[in-house]
């Protein structure tokens, strides 16, 4: 296989690169690869670590200029990963994560052309499964993680499905740097920490990538520590809800719904139109959770009086797009309590694609 480019964003994650720095050395079917870490935040001395052990792992780490100031977030930190790797092909990887045995030839294997190809993880049980993932405890934390076992359970095929592919897409995924840059032009910095993912597997899908989920090559995910979407550390945790709650309205304002995707995680992308709302009787409350889902776009007006104002026509409003895509016609007309005009049907999503 060619040479790749791991690319890890590290939050002061010290405590994972320990053991996904390691693994990807030892369990990599090619021992070369190039390893990027970017540091956006140190307060559990991540550096200093990285300085130590940079020739023993044949790594290179970069720093935030503003560090301790302000964060890249995580997906400008994956920009400047990639944009700095010297090979053709690139993964996206976490520092919670601990590669298999094999699992960069794995995905490699299905690798073309407008190609995203990613692992099968494998977590322990602490969020639901809808048949992505594998919920298995291998343990909880880097310092309890059974890597013999883990391995074991692949070499027996407990974990291993022979030539099973699904469509979806999640980290770690894989692609050819070209593409992605030219094609996409990286991360949407609006989405400075979170729901950058999503946005740019909307991205890929309406770009016509095809996605492939390999259940041959797996990583073990400790869910979410290093984002701090894992409760366990409630400072962390705090911070992930306040990030994860801005980026989400940002998200609605760009797509005009919320992240919508299939069991197996392939992003199901609705229509984009221009929107404004034209409030009535409006109050502070009512504009504020009204305000990510429309534009200010002149297409399509929707009239709202806030007397009488339900909570179901405020889910008319988030699923409007397909609403409108499904039945919507040039006029007016009434859905529940909202009056609808619209002037013009002109879809903006691919407008969308490249940042």
């Amino acid at each position: 296989m060619e040479k790749i480019t791991f690319c890890i964003p590290s939050k002061s994650n010290l405590r994972y690169l320990k053991t996904c720095i390691p693994s990807i050395r030892n369990n990599a079917y090619k021992n070369d690869h190039e390893i990027i870490i970017f540091v956006d935040s140190d307060e559990d001395g991540t550096i200093e670590w990285l300085e130590q052990v940079k020739d023993k792992y044949n790594l290179i780490y970069y720093i935030n200029p503003n560090l301790g100031e302000s964060l890249f977030g995580i997906g400008k930190a994956y920009d400047y990963c990639i944009e700095h790797s010297t090979t053709d092909i690139f993964m996206i990887f976490h520092a919670d994560m601990i590669l298999a045995p094999n699992a960069d030839y794995e995905l490699y294997k299905h690798l073309k052309e407008k190609t995203v190809v990613c692992a099968t993880r494998v977590e322990p049980p602490l969020h639901p499964n809808n048949g992505e993932k594998i919920l298995r405890d291998f343990g909880m934390y880097p310092e309890e993680f059974r890597e013999e076992e883990f391995i074991n359970d692949i070499k027996n095929h407990s974990l291993y499905i022979k030539d099973k592919t699904t469509e979806g897409i999640f980290a770690p995924w894989m692609m050819y740097k070209k593409e992605y840059l030219e094609i996409l032009g990286g991360h949407d910095p609006i989405l400075h920490s979170c729901r950058e993912d999503s946005d740019i597997f909307n991205r890929m899908d309406l770009a016509g990538f095809k996605f492939v989920q390999t259940w041959e090559g797996f990583v073990y995910h400790f869910t979410g520590r290093g984002a701090g979407s894992f409760d366990g550390d409630e400072e962390r945790h705090r911070k992930w809800k306040e990030d994860m709650n801005k980026s989400t309205l940002a998200f609605i304002k760009k797509w005009g719904t919320n992240v919508n995707h299939t069991n197996l995680m392939k992003p199901i992308v609705s229509p984009v139109y221009k929107k404004s709302c034209k409030l009535i009787n409006s109050n502070p409350q009512l504009e504020q959770v009204l305000e990510p889902w429309f534009n200010e776009g002149e297409d399509i007006i929707v009239e709202i009086d806030g007397n009488n104002f339900t909570q179901q026509d405020f889910q008319i409003i988030q699923q409007l797009n397909d609403i409108i895509k499904d039945s919507g016609e040039i006029g007016e007309f009434e859905l529940g309590n909202l009056k609808i005009k619209i002037t013009a049907l002109n879809e903006y999503q691919n407008d969308l694609i490249k940042c």
